[in-house]
Order: C-alpha cells, then structure tokens, then sequence
C-alpha cells in the first residue's frame, strides 16, 4: 500500500533511476521504490532533477523542503488531477457568504479536542485542570455565538489556546512548561516541538487535500493567501491538539526525549537536533497513523485519513450544506 513518508536528513542528490528514486549522499547510493512512497521531507541541501520532478508528478508524490532551522521552505506539489471547477466556484461563495459559520465551527472543533486532552490529566487526578475544562465545556460555544467577524473569532481561538498553555505547568516537567506560545524562532524546548509538530502536520494536511476537489488557497478561519496553502491551515488547526500535543506529552513525561540530549545547545536549546527530530518524527508518524473504528463508516481508519474526511465533510457544506462539524476526539468522527 502507497502510504510511507520518508525524511532526508543529510544533504545530497535525488535523481531517478529506472522506477526507484535514488538519493545518493557522502556515504553512498540508496533507492527508494517509487510505488512504496506518498510523501518526501528534505531537512537539508538537497539536489533534484528535472527528470525526478517529471516522475514525481507522474505518481503523485509530494516533497516538503525545510531549510536547517526547521523552517517550512515549500512543497513541490504534482499537478492536480481531482481539480473541480464546480467545487471550486462554490467554495469561494462560500467563503463569501458563510465563511463566519465555518471559521466558528473549526474553532469550535479545537475547543473540543483541547478540552478532551486536558480531561485526560484531569481524570487522572490533577484537579487543578477543572476550571480549564469548565471554560472550554461552557464558555466557548457562548463566546462565539456573540462573534460578529472573523478577527472576534480569531480572538476567541487566541484565548483557547491561551488557557491550554497556561495548564502545561500541571502535567509537563519544569524543563518544558511555556508561559506563551512563541514561534518564529521558538524560545524553548516545547516551543520548538510545537513550531516542528504543526509544520508537519501542515504538510501532511497539504496531502490529504491534494486527494480531494478542494481548493488549497480558499480558506476560512485564516486569511486566503497567496504564499501558502491555507486551507490545510485551517484543516490542520482541530487536529493538532490530538497529534501534535498528544505527541509532545508522550515523548516528554514518557522521557523519551530529553532537554540536553535532543536539543541544539549552541541555540539555547530552542531547535531539535538531528536525533531528537528522528524521534520525534516517529512519534509523530505513529499517532497519525494510529487507527481507531470510526462510529458511521463502521471500519478502522487513521487520524491521517480523518483529515481527509473532513475534507469530505467540507465539501458536502459547500455543496449541499450539510453541516459541518470537524472531527471530534471523544467521539471519534
């Protein structure tokens, strides 16, 4: 089955060769079955050929380019073959006419998953996690039913996200709680491994959209963009509480991942080196690809996979305006 990522981290050639794709780097040739790859991330200098490219579209694969401090550079993506003018036209309508109720419904969705993650601490006995929870049970859906535009309801997500940080200091070693979400660069240990944990889950947000008739720069909580593919922005923002964060607890109150072994020093500690990003990546492409039964479509899918629904789901609002509700943890849908 065609589902693997695979990660470049040192710097070499990419070039095509037969069916397979070859990297060669300073230690050798390696070949990579065309047909066993979906997705490519290139975490250093890497050259690639005109010839490569034209297969690489040809099968449908995607290459994500990072540059050495983590940064997102961009995404070589193939030619779509699922574009839909009718989708198409009616998403920017709907952008126009309902973007408020879809923008509500995503922020909604974050509150939901968030608030499932924290009740886990809670229920295992840090009662300090309560009035988090009461907010997110009671207060969100009223704060955003008295949004009027999108920057009220952007202000509703900042304080979601907010009280969600200032819990970390409940359940995270004193190493890695934050008193506030910084990103460009990140300041610390757990800003990092959340600027690294949302840039690929962007990406692979990027590839499930890629596989729908959705239009990657028509978007509805963040602004539609030219530089980027903001779409995947706004699908990618109810899953990072349940991949992304889930991820970054495991890895650190489980001590796989260590401030002064997986860390840049020289940085202060604010960039994953080499080693912490493999295991990181690991992590990551676990819980995405982790699978649970999925209540209506009666059959185990993975959370990767749940992106793409709620592309899906996307579609049938804009389309025939059946409600959209983006995926919801507890429920599983």
């Amino acid at each position: 089955m065609k589902n693997e990522s695979k990660y470049i981290f040192s710097k070499g050639d990419l070039t095509r060769e037969d069916f397979s794709i070859k990297y060669k780097n300073e230690k050798g040739n390696f070949y990579l079955p065309i047909e066993k790859i979906k997705e490519l991330y290139c975490f250093n200098d890497i050259t690639i050929s005109t010839k490569l490219l034209d297969i690489l579209s040809t099968a449908g694969i995607i290459v994500h380019f990072f540059n050495y401090y983590e940064n997102y550079v961009g995404t070589f993506y193939p030619k779509e073959s699922l574009i839909s003018g009718n989708v198409t036209v009616k998403q920017a309508l709907a952008f126009e006419n309902n973007r408020l109720i879809i923008a509500k419904a995503i922020v909604n969705g974050i509150a939901k998953n968030i608030r499932a993650v924290v009740y886990h601490y809670y229920r295992h006995g840090i009662k300090e996690l309560k009035e988090s929870i009461d907010f997110y049970n009671k207060d969100v859906q009223s704060l955003l039913e008295k949004t009027n535009d999108i920057k009220q309801i952007l202000s509703v997500e900042g304080k979601i996200w907010a009280i969600f940080y200032s819990t970390f200091k409940y359940f995270l070693p004193e190493d890695f709680v934050i008193n506030k979400r910084v990103k460009r660069p990140p300041d610390n240990p757990t800003n990092a491994m959340i600027s690294f944990g949302n840039t690929l889950l962007y990406t692979k947000t990027i590839a499930q959209i890629y596989n729908t008739h959705l239009n990657q720069s028509i978007s509805f909580l963040h602004e539609p963009s030219e530089a980027r593919f903001s779409l995947s922005l706004d699908l990618s923002e109810v899953f990072k509480p349940i991949i992304v964060f889930k991820t970054i607890f495991d890895l650190v109150n489980n001590k796989k991942i260590k401030v002064e072994k997986h860390f840049e020093a020289k940085l202060n500690y604010s960039l994953l080196n080499e080693d912490g990003k493999k295991i990181f990546i690991e992590a990551f492409e676990n819980r995405i690809n982790q699978t649970f039964e999925h209540p209506k479509l009666n059959r185990k899918i993975t959370y990767k996979q749940a992106i793409k629904l709620d592309g899906y789901k996307l579609i049938k609002y804009i389309l025939e305006g059946k409600e959209f509700i983006p995926f919801d943890f507890e429920k599983k849908e």
